[in-house]
């Protein structure tokens, strides 16, 4: 049996369809039966209840082959790392009374910075905990910044005219995923289950993006080639997430990510390969998924 945690987000839905597909019994865990029907509707088995219950976990993956564990974003806790850290408490806890042989998490870039990563400062966190799980075998999915993320910019694309928000210099490189590719790559290491000891890979996307790069390409997509980048300074954009009723922690923790995007720490360590680059590329997400997305929002009635 595998055990899916965040079934009903971007990566474990994905992962859980293909598990299906490929004839595996399958437990997909969340807060809310109805986001899991359409998973339920296929054959996989599913456990309601939250990943910060270290109880609710353990009876969960008890006699599970493998588990997909992630922390999934909660933007209205006021304690952002606390409640990163209580889920990776709760579920390192469940995957050493049920002694599950191998997991696979979402992780992030930023994850070997266990003091000032920002808001993957957690994740850092969640692989040093399942460390001291010696009979464990554990592969983090150390994942680039996803192309879904910038769904989030297209109110102020339409707005203002620019794309923006984040703090983060326009000629800096990183590395950028579609959330697909993150999927695709945890059913493959799932269904082989040939990793063991504890290690981690990284998933970064074709190549590294600027956000200069990024705005060009959404402009293009958009009919709007001209849409230029514009990076706010730190307190500007902390003050912009405070308005729109992001609590501090996570501001903080936002902006704390920008910075080391910006020093260049976010990528030390990182070599780029044929094994962790993957397929999808912003000019394809660009086309296929945004540009769609924001003419179907300009077409809805004001």
């Amino acid at each position: 049996m595998y055990v899916i945690t965040g079934a009903s987000g971007h990566t474990g839905k994905r992962l859980a369809q293909t598990l299906l597909e490929a004839g595996k019994p399958v437990t997909v865990v969340g807060r809310n039966a109805e986001n899991l029907q359409e998973l339920t509707s296929r054959g996989a088995q599913a456990a309601i209840g939250s990943l910060e219950d270290a109880a609710f976990l353990t009876e969960t993956f008890r006699n599970a082959t493998a588990v997909y564990a992630l922390i999934p974003p909660h933007f209205g806790t006021d304690d952002f790392f606390g409640y990163q850290r209580q889920t990776a408490d709760a579920l390192t806890e469940a995957v050493r009374a049920s002694q599950v042989p191998y997991v696979v998490t979402l992780s992030s870039f930023g994850a070997h910075l266990p003091e000032d990563g920002g808001v993957v400062k957690g994740l850092a966190y969640l692989e040093q905990q399942l460390a001291t799980v010696a009979e464990t075998n554990v592969l983090h999915l150390r994942a680039g910044f996803f192309f879904q993320n910038l769904f989030g910019n297209a109110g102020l694309i339409r707005q203002a005219g620019i794309l923006g928000g984040f703090p983060i210099q326009g000629d800096v490189p990183f590395a950028m995923v579609h959330t697909n590719d993150i999927a695709d790559l945890a059913a493959r290491r799932l269904l082989a289950l040939d990793f063991s000891g504890k290690g981690h890979v990284f998933v970064a996307g074709p190549r590294d993006y600027t956000f200069n790069e990024v705005a060009a390409i959404l402009g293009q997509a958009i009919g709007r080639p001209e849409l230029p980048w514009v990076a706010f300074s730190y307190e500007q954009a902390r003050e912009g997430m405070l308005q729109m009723g992001m609590k501090p922690s996570l501001a903080d923790a936002y902006v704390e990510f920008c910075q080391r995007v910006n020093d260049g720490r976010l990528m030390e360590g990182f070599v780029r390969d044929a094994e962790n680059s993957t397929p999808s590329s912003l000019e394809s997400f660009a086309a296929q998924e945004f540009a769609p997305a924001f003419r179907q929002a300009d077409a809805q009635p004001a």
